[in-house]
């Protein structure tokens, strides 16, 4: 079964994401810290999922992910208004920034791309 690992504190996407997940056979891990995050990337997931809006310091966390894992595939989503956190995003590694608008409309075609490639 394809695992993804979310990096978010915010309890209603938690739950989208576990129920689109759920939907396609995806098994869903939820860290709610860096230390917990290093953990569920180890073996390495298909995707790592990260909340940019995260209390718990999404930036600096990604940094402890590409010193773990290099080639992870890590997206991450935002509020449209916020360019200068994207940036930053960009700056730190990750792979994709999408707005949460734009995330939250993906989001089932963004899983069936792990499932299509574990097929």
């Amino acid at each position: 079964m394809p695992r993804v690992v979310a990096y978010m504190d915010d309890l209603f996407f938690q739950m989208k994401l576990a129920e689109t997940a759920k939907h396609l056979g995806v098994e869903v891990k939820v860290a709610s810290t860096a230390d917990s995050l290093l953990q569920l990337i180890d073996p390495p997931p298909e995707l790592v999922i990260v909340d940019l809006n995260a209390r718990s310091q999404p930036l600096a966390a990604m940094q402890q992910v590409r010193n773990a894992q290099p080639r992870l595939r890590v997206i991450a989503f935002l509020s449209h208004v916020q360019t200068g956190l994207a940036e930053e995003a960009k700056a730190a590694g990750f792979d994709e920034i999408l707005p949460r608008s734009k995330f939250s409309m993906n989001l089932p075609e963004i899983l069936a791309s792990i499932v299509a490639k574990n097929v």
